[in-house]
């Protein structure tokens, strides 16, 4: 995850060419539930003025993320899985009827595969990405980006590309690693049960 960004914008061929893999993800039905808003360039401000207040982004610890020439926000939509599963082919499994008829909300891990392919498509063509939450200002933000109200907002995925350090930004912790990025992960004995838990 990225970090520190260059203002430099994003093509937008290949920014629809990152979006079209991304889109090839799994999909319980191929119900595709999966949308994003994009801000592009001076758009941007419009995330960062919802979700930050003047004096919490005067101390934010990652000063170059405001930098990213996009700001993409991921939303799920359970409405097109509830569509999908009352379709002909579909209908028998009774998953069409609500959203509480489902075992677990595939629209949100569908919406989350297709945000992860998105990354790790992001890194192959060269550009740095970040995926991170939206705690603040959510409601602010669905205004101004008009933003249906049935759409679950997974989180916000900056994307650019790589700011390096110069020699005198060496000592700048806005280029460092967070502590999250320190813990020891897990190793697979740890999450592995074979044949039983």
């Amino acid at each position: 995850m990225v970090r520190a960004f260059r203002s430099d914008p994003i093509d937008r061929e290949l920014l629809t060419r990152l979006v079209e893999l991304a889109a090839r993800s799994p999909s319980a039905g191929n119900s595709q539930g999966w949308e994003l808003v994009v801000l592009e360039g001076a758009l941007t401000e419009t995330f960062w003025s919802a979700t930050m207040t003047p004096d919490t982004r005067a101390t934010f610890r990652w000063q170059h993320l405001f930098a990213a020439p996009v700001v993409a926000l991921s939303f799920a939509n359970p409405r097109a899985y509830l569509d999908r599963y009352s379709e002909s082919d579909k209908l028998q499994s009774g998953l069409g009827s609500s959203v509480d008829a489902w075992p677990a909300p595939y629209w949100t891990i569908d919406a989350s595969f297709a945000t992860m392919t998105l990354l790790l498509a992001a890194h192959d063509a060269g550009l740095g990405a970040l995926f991170f939450g939206v705690f603040h200002g959510e409601d602010e933000l669905r205004d101004a980006l008009h933003v249906p109200a049935d759409r679950i907002l997974l989180g916000a995925v900056a994307l650019g590309y790589e700011r390096v350090p110069g020699e005198s930004e060496h000592a700048d912790p806005s280029f460092g690693v967070g502590r999250s990025a320190r813990r020891k992960r897990a190793a697979a004995h740890d999450i592995i049960h074979f044949g039983d838990w």
